[in-house]
């Protein structure tokens, strides 16, 4: 479920866009100090939305550095890290790990230890007991997203806002006036997540008879126009959310992300069906 909430580089600004590789390398850089290579391993780019968002909002001071990392060692990047960072960083292994749980299930039985989530079980521990209001809401996301899945529902709403939920707590780093905004907003971003990423694996989940809530409505003539109108609705009320909140602070890179950067996936997918459809 990563990689959908990013940027839409071919209409972001060149100082924006450097901008925001600052913060994606600043995430990195917090990932590995704070959970070393394994954590860099994983930078989800969710979180370096969240990161971003929740820096333009409380505006704290970032610190500013230049750096060589393993993945750039010619040449240092700049990156900018502070304790909103340091919270991505660990919101990040939280889904890391749960996901890596849920696959196991998906893969085998509920008793088979997962070699991913083995690896990132002590960090999780420690994520755990620092955030734990947040760490709560993935594990039962987790669960009642089993549940659903086990049941066959084919309940759009009800499936994806079951990840809006958790995503709604990942968001709030802390309890304030913004926390209502932030859950709503992060509601229905979530469900757009699940979604769009329940919709691009439909073909896939179809050939191996995996469970996908998209299946029941694969069969009506105006399936693409319907999805297409789900995720366009469940992403107009994030943005409406967000633009209540007062930031300016990287504005136009979040506004890159919420009303294009999301929409990059959808666009390969949709470009490749109609080339498949084509070439018939």
């Amino acid at each position: 479920m990563f990689g959908y909430v990013t940027v839409n580089e071919d209409e972001l600004k060149i100082r924006d866009y450097k901008r925001y590789r600052s913060f994606y390398c600043g995430l990195c850089r917090s990932l590995q100090r704070r959970f070393s290579i394994l954590g860099q391993a994983i930078l989800p780019y969710d979180m370096v939305f969240v990161d971003i968002l929740l820096n333009g909002l409380y505006e704290e001071p970032l610190l500013e550095e230049d750096r060589f990392c393993v993945v750039h060692p010619a040449k240092k990047q700049h990156m900018m890290t502070n304790a909103i960072t340091d919270y991505a960083a660990d919101m990040g292994i939280l889904l890391v790990y749960y996901k890596a749980l849920d696959d196991a299930m998906d893969e085998s039985s509920r008793r088979r230890v997962s070699p991913k989530a083995s690896l990132f079980k002590k960090p999780a521990a420690r994520v755990k007991a620092a955030w734990p209001r947040q760490a709560e809401a993935v594990e039962k996301y987790v669960l009642s997203l089993r549940e659903c899945e086990s049941a066959g529902t084919d309940d759009l709403d009800r499936v994806a806002g079951l990840t809006g939920t958790a995503m709604g707590e990942l968001f709030v780093m802390r309890e304030d006036m913004w926390s209502d905004f932030l859950r709503r907003m992060a509601f229905f971003l979530g469900k757009f997540v699940y979604l769009m990423d329940a919709y691009e694996d439909l073909e896939k989940d179809l050939k191996k008879g995996n469970y996908n809530p998209w299946k029941p409505y694969r069969s009506r003539k105006d399936y693409d126009a319907f999805a297409e109108n789900t995720l366009t609705m469940m992403m107009a009320e994030c943005a409406k959310e967000f633009e209540k909140l007062p930031i300016v602070q990287d504005i136009d890179i979040l506004r890159n992300i919420i009303y294009s950067g999301v929409w990059n996936k959808y666009r390969e997918l949709r470009a490749r069906q109609e080339r498949s459809a084509g070439e018939v």
